[in-house]
């Protein structure tokens, strides 16, 4: 899939050839002052990264990376083992 390049200003005179690209599922990048400004997506396009973006789940990695970090320095409980059972 390539994005095409248009300045703000050129989107806007061919507004219509930017939606017709977009729609026909060719991303469209806008420009404004020389740097990424935006970018045009058909509907079709937006509603999959919509989906997408649902169903990003943290993986276990990502979790345990956002539990509080304690440095080390934490109590221990005094706990009394369990009555062996035979």
């Amino acid at each position: 899939m390539t994005t095409e390049a248009w300045t703000l200003q050129d989107a806007k005179n061919r507004f219509s050839a930017v939606v017709e690209a977009a729609m026909a599922g060719r991303p469209q990048l806008v420009t404004r002052r020389g740097k990424p400004a935006t970018v045009v997506l058909g509907v079709e396009d937006y509603e999959r990264l919509r989906r997408l973006e649902h169903l990003h789940q943290p993986s276990l990695v990502e979790l345990l990376l956002k539990l509080p970090h304690d440095d080390g320095n934490f109590e221990q409980a005094e706990l009394e083992p369990r009555p062996w059972e035979a």
